[in-house]
């Protein structure tokens, strides 16, 4: 059994020992990739790049500065680029000799650049021209070149070129299309040795559009000059511009200087074949993309780099790109997009306002629509409302009236009781005055006399009959300036012989100051009247040995108020605060409606109505009312 066991662990141990082993060996054998990567990291490539007229000249320095950008992103090795200008391509010269050669050559004689990229027609046609002279077995790129100014026969196999493929009728055709009522078109390009190759090429092409549209050749002029004319181009002109490195004064113009103090001038828009002048004035068109060409040759440079062979890695000539338009320059000169060409894009599109403020705007309109539901709503519920006080005013006003009739009712003894004496006041003296006339001399005098009596009893039956009228007639519901004071003594006047007739002293003491407010006349009356009425009825039930109802007006602040009071049994402690709800009442045949009919009339005109027992017995009514300056001051 021990044998076994040993033996078992002897096993353990040799297969732990051959693991170790296989990682050990696995750790080393990756070691070498590991250090190759790291020194690759380490390895410098050292870039070459040759400027056509110099590092900020347009179009190419847009494309040295794009090639530099790719090259850092997509290079594994460290990169150290070395800038050289062809400052002799502006003048008449194209090869600069043998001075520039041995400068570049003694330059470069202890550290040779890995690969060279010439950028432009001017520097390409430099190496080619000298390739036996210059960097012989370094590998180069021409890029950025029209195919037409290279010589393809003449490439060694350590060259290669990224060229491209001009399209001059293509953008005048674009100009066209964009612009229907184009009637001429103004080329604007330099006199360096590069851009007189291209005025000829550009007659060319503009030979196949000319029974359309008159092309005009400002390159005999400085460029000053002609900045001057472009400010009074006639109607209906369109600009292509082509280059301007160098004018007909011999003055160089680096980056977009001119082609900016052109667009700052010209009554005419202005259209070009490059995108490295794309965003700086010009309308667009079908252009070469900067971009597209310098991930290319900066693709092709890492290739190179890493050992391929320039001959095995030459492209196709590169056309323009999709056509592209700057939103702004097309807005300026009214432009239409539905002229552009299909597949255009169009870029500096500047957001409307929805665009910039979608999020505020559409917060805006929620709280608009919640604000004009809520308003909606609430216009709703005031129409509402009004038509319910309106409706509740009716109602009032029906109920008034029906209470006003039964109240004259119970006042009908004493209404005939005050219409009978001024009546048989009549019938006296009428019969009186007949007797007198039938005398041998009647006494005018007397006569007189009795008609003013005849005259003056007629008007108290009247003004009972009008009194009467007025309290029975119905009307609707109508706000007033009165006199609450003549209101009062209205209907004192009114119940004054029913008073008389039940034997109670009826007090009315009414304030000498104006007590102005704004109300309807008959229904205050019937409050002032239901409230007395009950007055003496309650002292007519109890047999009280005081009899007697006063009434008090009286101004108070900004309220008006009127005081009945009473010498009867007052109100049960209990009932006081049911006195007012609707169908309470102590009376046996009662109905419980005529106070709660005061309290709506009184809340109606924004008054209020208390009921209290005196101290020293009996009931007190008091009615408070808003002034008429302060009900219009509080409207």
């Amino acid at each position: 059994m021990n044998g076994r066991v040993s033996m078992v662990a002897t096993n353990l141990s040799w297969m732990g020992l051959v693991t170790r082993l296989c990682v050990c060996l696995l750790v080393w054998a990756s070691l070498p990739s590991e250090f190759a990567r790291g020194a690759q990291s380490r390895e410098i490539k050292r870039v070459l790049i040759l400027h056509s007229f110099g590092r900020d000249f347009r179009p190419w320095g847009a494309y040295a500065k794009a090639i530099r950008e790719n090259l850092e992103q997509l290079s594994p090795w460290q990169i150290d680029i070395q800038d050289h200008s062809l400052v002799s391509a502006r003048s008449g010269d194209e090869n600069p000799g043998r001075p520039f050669i041995a400068y570049l050559n003694a330059l470069y004689s202890e550290h040779a650049p890995d690969i060279v990229i010439a950028i432009g027609a001017p520097a390409s046609n430099f190496v080619q021209h000298n390739r036996q002279r210059l960097f012989t077995q370094i590998p180069l790129i021409l890029t950025a070149v029209e195919q037409r100014r290279i010589q393809f026969s003449d490439l060694p196999d350590n060259d290669t070129i990224i060229a491209v493929s001009h399209d001059f009728r293509l953008s005048f055709q674009t100009i066209l299309r964009v612009l229907p009522g184009t009637e001429r078109i103004v080329v604007v390009n330099g006199t360096s040795p590069n851009e007189k190759f291209w005025l000829g090429e550009l007659r060319k092409d503009a030979a196949s559009v000319e029974k359309k549209v008159e092309f005009i050749w400002p390159d005999d002029i400085s460029f000053q000059d002609f900045l001057k004319k472009s400010e009074t181009l006639p109607p209906n002109t369109a600009i292509f511009w082509h280059l301007m490195n160098v004018d007909a004064a011999g003055i160089s113009y680096e980056g977009n200087a001119a082609l900016r103090q052109l667009r700052g001038v010209s009554n005419a828009p202005i259209f070009s074949y490059d995108d490295g002048f794309f965003g700086n004035g010009i309308v667009g068109g079908p252009m070469y993309s900067v971009l597209e060409i310098s991930r290319l040759t900066a693709a092709v440079a890492v290739r190179i780099l890493s050992g391929e062979k320039p001959r095995d890695i030459r492209p196709a000539a590169i056309k323009y790109a999709s056509p592209k338009f700057d939103w702004r320059e097309m807005q300026r000169w009214g432009i239409n997009e539905s002229n552009l060409p299909p597949g255009s894009e169009v870029l500096f599109r500047e957001p409307g306002i929805w665009e910039k403020y979608s999020w505020a705007l559409s917060l805006i309109a929620i709280v608009i629509l919640i604000q004009g539901g809520l308003i909606s709503g609430l216009l709703h519920e005031r129409h509402r409302r009004r038509l319910a006080e309106v409706e509740s005013r009716q109602r009032l006003a029906e109920l008034a009236h029906l209470n006003r009739y039964s109240t004259v009712g119970e006042l009908t003894t004493s209404i005939a009781h005050e219409l009978n004496q001024p009546l048989g006041s009549i019938l006296t003296n009428a019969e009186t005055g007949a007797l007198m006339l039938n005398s041998s001399s009647p006494d005018l005098d007397e006569l007189r006399e009795i008609l003013v009596d005849i005259r003056r009893d007629d008007q108290r039956a009247s003004e009972v009959i009008r009194r009467l009228h007025s309290m029975l007639k119905k009307t609707p519901f109508e706000m007033k300036c009165i006199d609450l004071n003549e209101t009062v003594r209205q209907v004192i006047g009114f119940v004054a012989a029913m008073a008389q007739g039940l034997n109670i002293a009826l007090r009315c003491v009414t304030t000498s100051i104006d007590l102005n407010v704004k109300g309807d006349a008959i229904q205050l009356q019937q409050v002032v009247l239901n409230l007395i009425i009950n007055a003496m009825e309650a002292i007519s039930e109890a047999d009280a040995n005081e009899r007697e109802v006063s009434v008090t007006t009286n101004l108070s602040g900004v309220m008006v108020e009127i005081r009945i009071s009473d010498t009867g049994p007052g109100i049960a402690a209990g009932d006081l605060k049911s006195v007012f709800d609707p169908f309470f009442t102590t009376k046996p045949q009662g109905m419980g409606m005529g106070l709660a009919i005061v309290r709506t009339i009184v809340e109606a005109h924004h008054g209020q109505i208390s009921a209290a027992n005196l101290p020293s017995g009996g009931a007190l009514f008091a009615i408070r009312l808003p002034t008429a300056s302060d009900r219009s001051n509080s409207a």
